[in-house]
């Protein structure tokens, strides 16, 4: 059952549909969400614009709201006790490994090592894949301005990073989910197929591809 796992996290690459999905996953299960601060990081802008430069500054925001956000994981309603994320904290790493350079990463690390201790863990991982060109195709349907330079090549690099995370993270139950030709903001069908899933899901990873009956355990 959904109604067993009670801290649901929705994963990623940028513009591939995690929020849209929480917030149609919150309402269907009666959760409450918890939503990346992603517009209110100051350095994002100026990270499109000259990653080398900022990197850090946004790497260290990021780990710092999410770490503030977690707290509010483990004070569910008692009414409403489970959560959906569009994020959750172990990803953080997977950005700060592409971004920044070497020293910067060591003193990244040394902070998350001490914040990773008391973040809550998945129940359930729901894993977003797309392919590079639907990613693009989709961060300029929803039009942020700041997202208006992100490349095809970091969306590629973060998409194979993505991929080597999930596939190898082994924490919590992931179902990854092939959303290359299906449209969770409109086909209910799909969503509710979708909740069929993640109440299956348990140890490890399954894969599942909307529109067709092909899903295997890795």
């Amino acid at each position: 059952m959904v109604a067993d796992k009670h801290y649901i996290a929705v994963e990623g690459v940028i513009g591939v549909g995690k929020t849209c999905l929480v917030r149609r996953l919150a309402t269907r299960l009666d959760a409450r969400v918890i939503l990346e601060q992603v517009e209110e990081n100051p350095f994002l802008p100026f990270f499109y614009r000259d990653p080398e430069r900022y990197a850090f500054q946004v790497q260290v925001f990021f780990l710092l709201s999410r770490f503030k956000q977690q707290q509010q994981i483990g004070q569910a309603d008692m009414f409403m006790d489970t959560v959906v994320s569009d994020y959750m904290f172990a990803k953080d790493k997977i950005f700060a490994r592409l971004n920044l350079d070497d020293q910067e990463l060591v003193l990244y690390e040394r902070i998350a090592e001490v914040l990773e201790k008391s973040a809550a863990q998945p129940d359930l991982v729901v894993y977003l894949q797309a392919r590079t060109d639907v990613i693009m195709q989709r961060i300029k349907e929803r039009g942020r301005s700041f997202e208006k330079r992100i490349s095809r090549d970091y969306i590629e690099a973060l998409n194979e990073a993505y991929n080597r995370f999930f596939f190898t993270y082994t924490i919590s139950p992931v179902l990854v989910v092939d959303t290359n030709h299906v449209d969770f903001r409109s086909d209910d069908e799909e969503l509710e197929r979708l909740v069929d899933k993640m109440a299956l899901a348990q140890a490890g990873t399954q894969i599942w591809i909307p529109g067709t009956e092909s899903e295997d355990g890795l």
